[in-house]
């Protein structure tokens, strides 16, 4: 199973620690595209318009001078960085030793600095939206596409992709061909509010759970008794699954 996240916009970091090694992140193939990345982030952040550039409010200096220091800020895993209420109520460190193994495995999050990296990879910190065109890059969804396609689809392997991106993150990647089949995106009717901790809630019941389907439709019984949940086959060929979920 691949469950996909998004970034929080909130990101924590700390004092004093080794950086960032693009090169002992998870997917290595990513790695020249994430220092490309990294290299005009820091490029636009020291330019005073910067945060027009990034689509940010002026005041979050504090946030958009952690694009400085990328190379050499503390990295800390990724479970740890990213925070907010998706974050929270996933609350992996209070799974236990066996989910949190299936949660390094098969949750990763999509980042529009890093590509694509699982909880335990080691990042630094920093202000980034997927919906930003860096110049000498462009849009960063259309830079980021054609490095995820292969990287995700194996990490994918047989098991269903379980979407629970926004659309900005899943603008990056769509699965293709047989995959296609297998993916479903997780959506929270008539709870804009509520989406991301549902969304966190349902990552976290199926990293407990453990069960490794491989149709879409066994997600019904699998989450049933936590949420309240339909699913909707897919409006042509390519296009994902949608679930509907609840909690109860």
């Amino acid at each position: 199973m691949l469950i996909l996240l998004p970034p929080s916009e909130s990101k924590t970091g700390r004092q004093r620690g080794g950086p960032v090694r693009h090169e002992r992140l998870s997917f290595p193939e990513l790695t020249e595209t994430r220092q490309a990345v990294a290299d005009a982030l820091a490029k636009v952040s020291a330019h005073p318009d910067a945060a027009q550039t990034l689509g940010v409010s002026p005041n979050l200096t504090a946030d958009i001078a952690r694009n400085l220091v990328l190379h050499t800020a503390p990295a800390l895993p990724a479970s740890r960085v990213y925070s907010g209420v998706l974050y929270d109520a996933l609350a992996q460190h209070t799974l236990d030793a066996a989910a949190r193994r299936r949660a390094n495995r098969w949750l990763v999050v999509v980042s529009a600095l890093y590509g694509a990296v699982r909880p335990t990879d080691s990042i630094a910190p920093y202000r980034l939206s997927m919906a930003v065109s860096l110049p000498g890059l462009g849009p960063l969804a259309s830079v980021w596409k054609p490095d995820l396609a292969p990287v995700l689809a194996d990490a994918a392997g047989r098991g269903l992709v379980v979407d629970c991106r926004s659309s900005t993150y899943a603008a990056a990647w769509s699965p293709q061909g047989d995959l296609a089949d297998r993916w479903v995106q997780v959506r929270v009717p008539g709870a804009t509010h509520m989406a991301k901790h549902t969304r966190g809630l349902v990552a976290r019941r199926l990293c407990e759970l453990g069960a490794d389907p491989r149709r879409v439709t066994a997600l019904r019984g699998l989450l049933g008794d936590d949420f309240a949940v339909a699913l909707t086959e897919p409006t042509r060929p390519g296009r994902p699954w949608v679930l509907d979920a609840t909690a109860r």
